[in-house]
């Protein structure tokens, strides 16, 4: 895990790095992990528990669901910018041989899950659950690759843009919910307007 924080470049790091770094051998690695990939894997998955705990404490002591599912918006994207490089192997590699029903299962999908579920218990998002969570997952993971992949972009200042953007697609998705498809763009207006 320190070696991918220090270096920022998983290529960077090899076997020979994390025996020396341990005190081992590098024999002794296999003993333990087929290969580099299970490594990483492993290391990685470990890290996304850390990031199960960061979402469950950043909705700890929100005043309702509602802001709970921002403040882990918002956590989630803060989790990705510290950990960049194990984000980048986890989520923004190519198509992986994971099992996308153990990410359902997660405690981090499962944390957005359950703030999606209150919030459509106190009636601010309509529809199914798991469609609305991926929805907002969606949100998160594209501010969060953007600003990994393009660091030197001329963003605003980072922490607005991300809670902006988290409350831009928790009302998008709020209002998104109640208006019905094919409406034209001068009746969305219109309805949109209602809300001001």
């Amino acid at each position: 895990m320190d070696l991918l924080r220090e270096t920022g470049d998983e290529s960077s790091v090899g076997l020979r790095d994390v025996a020396r770094r341990v005190g081992v051998s590098v024999p002794s690695i296999y003993l333990h992990f087929a290969d580099k990939q299970a490594l990483l894997d492993a290391v990685c998955g470990e890290v996304f528990e850390q990031l199960h705990v960061a979402l469950k404490t950043a909705s700890a002591d929100a005043p309702n669901a509602w802001e709970a599912l921002r403040a882990q918006g918002v956590a989630y994207v803060s989790f990705a910018l510290a950990n960049p490089e194990h984000y980048r192997i986890v989520m923004m590699r190519g198509p992986n041989e994971h099992d996308p029903t153990e990410e359902i299962a997660s405690g981090a999908f499962g944390h957005l899950l359950d703030g999606v579920v209150a919030c459509i218990g106190l009636g601010i998002l309509e529809g199914d659950p798991i469609e609305l969570a991926l929805k907002l997952w969606a949100a998160a993971h594209g501010i969060a690759s953007l600003l990994i992949a393009k660091p030197k972009f001329p963003w605003p200042p980072i922490d607005e843009l991300v809670d902006s953007t988290m409350c831009m697609a928790g009302s998008g998705l709020a209002a998104g919910s109640r208006l019905p498809d094919g409406l034209a763009p001068d009746e969305v207006v219109r309805r949109l307007d209602l809300l001001r």
